[in-house]
């Protein structure tokens, strides 16, 4: 009767004790964090060295945006496999993740498609937009294009901060998402060149810094 009720006290404290952890910790991996963090500094800040530099790459740096989406949507199945329970934090999580990948692919799509269509479309019409040099008189094509798209960037990327920060009372998270927001409003009255640097830092804060937390906690829960 004592061995048996030792057992049970054992029982309850460990699962006590394993509530309180869940309660009061946010055990991701930050690997997706850590991924969408990298990808978007270096395309913010690789945009912003172009302009201030006077260099170009041979390519938009941003398409690489796309390329993040494989990765993303193997990490959330490998790491849905790996889970024997999942609680409803977690779950919707991933699901903001996921929608925030959505999301971002299509307003990359957007970007790069409807320029060349707008222009396309003007000229099926018989119409072309120029513009002149008041100076020399010179006369070249305007392409269209829309202003302040990154601005726009700025507002969903600290979406899927914040929503996960909240969800699993992760400060770094909320913070970065703060950061961001902030960025958005400075971005109101910047130039393309700054906006890209702002997208890099946003990058960073948002998401490099907090998945890179996020990760070290990550490991020593495993280690434990």
């Amino acid at each position: 009767m004592e061995e048996k009720e030792l057992n049970e006290k054992e029982s309850l404290s460990l699962i006590s004790e394993m509530i309180q952890k869940a309660k009061s910790s946010f055990h991701e991996s930050g690997t997706s964090a850590i991924l969408w963090g990298s990808v978007t500094a270096v395309c913010g800040l690789l945009s912003f060295a172009q302009v201030q530099f006077g260099f170009s790459l041979g390519f938009d740096v941003w398409l690489l945006i796309f390329v993040v989406i494989i990765p993303q949507v193997y990490i959330i199945i490998k790491e849905r496999k790996n889970k024997l329970v999942k609680t409803y934090q977690a779950a919707a999580t991933d699901n903001v993740w996921l929608v925030y990948a959505i999301s971002i692919s299509a307003i990359a799509f957007y970007q790069n498609i409807v320029p060349g269509i707008s222009d396309k479309l003007m000229l099926d019409e018989g119409m072309q937009l120029l513009q002149k040099n008041i100076a020399t008189g010179e006369v070249k094509d305007y392409h269209f294009f829309i202003p302040s798209l990154s601005s726009v960037y700025l507002i969903i990327y600290a979406f899927p901060t914040i929503a996960t920060g909240l969800i699993n009372k992760f400060k770094p998270m909320i913070w970065g998402a703060v950061v961001c927001y902030a960025l958005f409003f400075i971005s109101l009255y910047t130039s393309f060149k700054y906006d890209m640097l702002m997208l890099g830092l946003a990058g960073i804060a948002n998401w490099l810094i907090p998945g890179l937390i996020l990760r070290d906690r990550y490991n020593k829960n495993i280690a434990c």
